[in-house]
């Protein structure tokens, strides 16, 4: 698809071809890494982009997606330090250059290069996709920091549940359609102590975003939380070593978040007695395994391990 100048009606290059690659842009100041584009410096534009990729965001000022993605296109220009140019379109103000580059709903993102269109998204896509997607055209850089994404998950791993939160919180008012950020959020909410908020949060999915496996796991976390035994209860199987016993305790341990250890003994039950609770510690085996998630690498393992032990 050719973009047109629309102060010469003339076409400009199609670079859309499999394999055409942007080439990078040298470090620039970051007064010049974002522009606001319109129709006396389209041209100007188009020109610069067959020495520096550019990136069009095309918005609306009525469009909160747009508002919501911005912010997100501006950090990432500056990030990449001129590696390519941030210029902004108002589609209100500029139509006709909007007609041109035929922009039908907004956001959309276009990358241009050497006078054409290279590729685009619409849609005010999580920072973390929009980072896959530039990674496609251009190295990232060497000092970027981690996305709001991984710092959360990272909070969650290290046990800082208040922090994970927040920054769900965060990325959940950036980008409320994008449900698995609202999954990762009941998560956070269920290693905080606040189940029936994460049971809230979940309940208000669409239906294929409820029944998928994601949202299935944080349930199956909540309701483990739920089945286990209190600490009183689990005083008073102190020294017994029946299948019953030894349940009750492999609960409290998944619920604890001692999932190796919870695995390890359910999966040494069903060794042991495979008919108590008409098969319950597989059952829950495979429970945990929806918990943990199908990549996890315990799920990984004791998948392979559970297999083994029934073929």
């Amino acid at each position: 698809m050719s973009i047109v100048d629309p102060r010469t009606g003339e076409p400009l290059a199609d670079v859309s071809a499999p394999g055409d690659t942007p080439a990078p842009a040298p470090g620039l100041p970051d007064a010049e890494v974002i522009i606001d584009v319109d129709r006396e410096n389209i041209q100007q534009l188009l020109e610069l982009s067959m020495q520096v990729p550019v990136l069009l965001d095309c918005w609306a000022p009525w469009c909160e997606p747009c508002k919501n993605l911005m912010p997100v296109l501006e950090k990432l220009a500056r990030e990449y330090q001129g590696t390519f140019i941030l210029a902004k379109l108002n589609i209100d103000e500029n139509q006709e250059i909007a007609a041109q580059l035929g922009v039908r709903s907004v956001p959309d993102v276009k990358l241009i290069s050497q006078g054409g269109l290279v590729d685009h998204f619409q849609g005010a896509l999580p920072e973390k996709q929009i980072r896959e997607w530039l990674a496609r055209y251009f190295p990232a850089p060497e000092d970027a920091p981690p996305s709001p994404e991984e710092q959360a998950a990272e909070a969650l791993a290290a046990g800082d549940a208040a922090t994970a939160r927040a920054l769900y919180e965060q990325l959940v008012q950036e980008a409320p359609q994008h449900y698995p950020y609202q999954v990762e959020l009941a998560r956070a909410l269920v290693a905080e102590g606040k189940a029936e908020d994460a049971k809230a949060l979940l309940d208000n999915l669409p239906p294929e975003e409820r029944d998928a496996a994601p949202a299935r796991g944080v349930r199956a976390s909540i309701e483990f939380g739920e089945e286990a035994p209190s600490a009183t209860e689990l005083a008073a199987l102190e020294g017994r070593d029946d299948s019953e016993a030894r349940f009750q305790r492999a609960l409290r341990q998944v619920a604890d978040g001692d999932y190796e250890v919870g695995l390890e003994s359910l999966l040494t039950l069903m060794k042991t007695d495979r008919a108590y609770g008409d098969d319950a510690a597989r059952k829950t085996l495979l429970r945990v395994f929806d918990a943990l998630g199908a990549d996890h690498p315990l799920t990984v393992t004791y998948r392979r391990k559970l297999f083994a032990q029934l073929y």
